[in-house]
């Protein structure tokens, strides 16, 4: 496993970060184990989550399932930089209650301490808000934050879906404050989606924030979802993100392309999505969420895969991103 800076921190990560967000969902506590296991073995030592991961009358399964694995021992918490996230509605399921979502102090407060019950834990490397908080201003936010760092219970901050000018004024507001502020962006950003090109990857790499890729095979699309078609697999659930793309004539074009592409060179699809993200400006590491080992294997292979100059072009050539703010809308 390769390893670099998260962002401008001083803390090292894997270059593969270990989504777990079908852990409970779609694969069961001993497979989850068995998962995380395996990605240990791998090197990967950068897990993500969401307190809100379970989803439904089960949201926060995930991290319970996460922190059951920890009580295992054998020093798998100290290996682990963990992540994870706030800002969905934890209160009772069915019950819309006040102060049980988004970003004030008071939902922090509750919900990092949920978290840390669920994740059976004393602390939270990398705590990032899942969506931007449009209700609560900045200032509240760092108070709340520089709260749970000197308690011990959170390390750093990141953030999660926003824009680039809300990285900005959250690291400005920070500043202020003499605050770290933010030190990762977790953003959309694969090979069939490229927005965050534009402004949000500029902003995270001038305010020294490590990005973090979610999606990076954009639901499936990316790992060989025509040919899986052609032979009967299909995508994940038959529908998504994936389904919706193939749906539309001109990505469908793209997406053959790619696969032929591919198939001539004899490389994997998912393997090189995930490969050409590690080559793109201030990438940490996409995340990866698999459901079986098999899955994880090809995303360690991905890693070491190094893709020639020529294919780097003709990848652009078939998903040619939007340009830089403002170049791609002005002059």
């Amino acid at each position: 496993m390769k390893y670099t800076q998260l962002g401008r921190t001083g803390l090292k990560v894997s270059r593969l970060v270990l989504g777990t967000m079908n852990f409970g969902p779609f694969t069961d506590e001993a497979a989850s184990h068995a998962i995380m296991d395996a990605a240990l073995e791998e090197g990967v030592n950068f897990f993500d989550t969401a307190n809100v991961y379970g989803w439904g009358p089960n949201k926060g399964r995930t991290e319970e399932i996460i922190g059951s694995w920890f009580a295992r021992g054998g020093g798998r918490r100290d290996k682990v930089v963990l992540a994870t996230k706030v800002y969905a509605d934890m209160g009772a399921e069915g019950e819309r209650w006040p102060n049980f979502d988004r970003l004030s102090a008071l939902n922090i407060r509750r919900a990092v301490d949920a978290s840390l019950k669920r994740l059976g834990t004393d602390h939270i490397d990398l705590y990032q808000f899942h969506h931007v908080d449009r209700r609560t201003p900045w200032e509240e936010i760092w108070q709340a934050i520089d709260v749970l760092v000197t308690q011990g219970k959170i390390l750093y901050a990141g953030s999660s879906n926003f824009a680039g000018w809300h990285i900005a004024r959250a690291n400005e507001a920070a500043a202020r404050r003499n605050a770290l502020g933010l030190v990762s962006e977790q953003c959309l950003y694969n090979l069939a989606e490229r927005r965050a090109e534009m402004e949000v990857i500029p902003a995270a790499e001038g305010y020294g924030l490590g990005v973090i890729p979610w999606s990076p095979l954009h639901g499936g699309l990316l790992g060989g979802a025509i040919r899986k078609e052609r032979e009967g697999g299909g995508t994940r659930s038959g529908s998504g993100r994936s389904a919706d793309a193939l749906a539309n004539s001109t990505l469908r074009e793209q997406v053959q392309a790619y696969e032929d592409l591919l198939e001539k060179n004899g490389l994997a699809p998912g393997e090189v999505a995930l490969a050409w993200l590690l080559t793109r400006p201030g990438v940490t590491g996409p995340i990866v969420g698999p459901r079986v080992r098999e899955q994880l294997d090809s995303a360690v292979r991905a890693v070491e895969l190094e893709l020639s100059e020529d294919l780097l072009k003709a990848l652009d050539e078939i998903f040619p991103g939007p340009g830089a703010s403002p170049e791609a809308f002005a002059w």
